[in-house]
């Protein structure tokens, strides 16, 4: 296979299977230099494989067919939670300026540090890290997510890649930081690097994409230039993917029970170290009830959560659950406490243990928190998991084998097995692509209806999801800034945040003019 002169990277007739399972199903694309490629489907479709594929790295035993082909070298990768990649313990500056040392040894001693130190800067120039020499003497745990991911970009900068696969880069971002990863992606495009874009977010795909392949089930069902694809879709699945991005319409809906839930005045400070994170007033949330925490990313959304869950004990709030004092840390809650107040995580795979087959896992809730039989679990276990869709040959298989938005769903059947009154979720649709997202929408809709016990906190950065809620609370800097009904909220916001709900897709189609 002789790559075009053009091409930049080439992947023909690439097959993966697992245990069997046919994952990735004679995928093919190029890659041209200043382009987009996007790459979208649902979860498990084979996108993270295929991406993964340029660099060539696969899943353990996994039995690959097919050619790939880098002819220039080095292909750079932004994973969609960077902070796995970067060594903790390190300092930005230790972690960029080791790989610039190594292109500056040529050079005269005196002339080494700082031609290096001018590397690095034009690193993060290039990478869109605003003070980028201010942030060189933090370790990563003291940088956000955005800024965490700009390092990665950087580092692959540095290295001088010619390709950049960027993995679900805008997952779990609020609309305006969204922005800014396009503009971070487009600024890359424009110096000539290709980019592969692995996403299920179609507002961002829009606004960046020169081609998209749309995949399913390990094959590519349409491809072509992006323009044709969102005017024209051929395939039937294609057009599923773009129907599916409608929004839920806010209905006027109201808590039906009891205060399950409730934080008295004064309300909680929540702190990081000697900072104040969080400050959140009175609180009730009631039985059958579902109140949406809706912010930018870094707003105190995922604080607030953690607070009711017991996983952020650093607070002085009041909580309590029926009426009875809920402690902050989870530690000290009883067995029926915990079962109580479930939370389900964003990151789902770092919530498993990756050595041991998921529907063990998944059973395991019920065997502590509710002294069922092992025998008793595995069976409510596996009813669970098939009526989020999961396959029982898939739950038997370890959490690597699945994809992100697949583990996510057991991550919820987890939770579920519990039996819990409230059901705490922290952007758990972020990773899914439009039609599992409106599933899992439906599906959390659902609980609510048919169990009137159940109260649920969505945690979310789209205003669209939070349409689900029966009240809306809006956070920024760690304040509440708004709250009411949902209908209203959506209907006449009163923080700026809000308004965005109608102007989103219309900026990530501006983005691409």
């Amino acid at each position: 296979m002789n790559a075009e002169p053009e091409t930049v990277a080439e992947v023909d007739g690439l097959c993966v299977d697992i245990d069997g399972r046919t994952i990735v199903d004679g995928v093919s694309l190029r890659v041209r230099p200043g382009t987009v490629t996007a790459l979208v489907g649902a979860s498990g479709s084979g996108k993270t494989t295929t991406g993964l594929a340029l660099l060539g790295e696969y899943p353990d035993g996994a039995r690959v067919t097919g050619e790939v082909r880098v002819p220039d070298g080095l292909v750079g990768y932004v994973p969609q939670h960077p902070g796995a990649v970067l060594n903790p313990a390190r300092r930005v500056d230790a972690l960029l300026r080791d790989i610039a040392r190594t292109q500056v040894r040529h050079l005269p001693r005196r002339e080494r540090r700082v031609v290096a130190n001018e590397r690095v800067l034009r690193a993060l120039a290039d990478a869109r890290l605003a003070d980028g020499e201010a942030l060189l003497r933090r370790y990563p745990h003291q940088l956000s997510g955005g800024q965490q991911q700009r390092v990665v970009l950087a580092q692959a900068l540095l290295l001088g890649a010619r390709v950049v696969v960027a993995d679900e880069p805008t997952t779990g971002l609020d609309p305006l930081t969204k922005h800014h990863v396009a503009d971070q992606l487009r600024a890359v495009a424009r110096q000539g690097i290709a980019v592969v874009l692995l996403s299920h977010d179609l507002d961002v795909v829009r606004a960046l994409a020169d081609e998209i392949l749309v995949l399913r089930d390990g094959r590519v069902v349409e491809s072509g230039p992006a323009e044709r694809i969102w005017l024209a879709p051929s395939h039937p699945w294609t057009r599923e993917l773009l129907t599916q991005q409608g929004e839920f319409e806010p209905e006027e809906r109201g808590g039906r029970g009891d205060t399950v839930l409730h934080l008295p005045a004064p309300g909680l400070q929540a702190r990081h170290g000697r900072s104040v994170v969080l400050r959140m007033p009175e609180l009730t949330l009631r039985a059958g009830e579902c109140l949406a925490v809706v912010g930018r990313s870094g707003s105190g959304k995922t604080t607030l959560g953690r607070c009711l869950a017991g996983l952020h004990r650093d607070h002085d709030g009041a909580l309590t659950l029926d009426g009875t004092p809920l402690p902050r840390s989870v530690r000290a809650r009883t067995r029926a406490q915990l079962a109580a107040v479930q939370y389900v995580f964003q990151d789902a795979k770092s919530a498993f243990d990756e050595h041991r087959p998921v529907l063990d896992q998944v059973a395991r809730t019920a065997v502590r928190l509710r002294a069922l039989t092992e025998a008793e679990a595995r069976t409510e276990a596996l009813a669970t998991l098939t009526g989020l869709g999961l396959t029982e040959e898939l739950v038997r298989r370890r959490p690597d084998r699945l994809s992100g938005g697949e583990l996510q769903r057991a991550a919820l059947a987890r939770a579920l097995l519990a039996r819990p009154r409230v059901l705490v979720c922290d952007e758990i649709t972020s990773g899914l692509d439009a039609v599992s997202r409106r599933g899992l929408l439906d599906l959390l809709a659902a609980l609510l209806r048919d169990r009137d016990d159940l109260s649920l906190v969505l945690i979310t950065h789209d205003l669209d999801t939070a349409a689900l809620a029966t009240r809306i609370v809006v956070l920024d800097d760690g304040e509440l800034l708004q709250q009411g009904p949902a209908h209203e909220v959506l209907a006449a916001p009163g923080h700026p945040f809000t308004t965005q709900r109608a102007e989103n897709a219309g900026a990530a189609r501006a983005g691409r003019t």
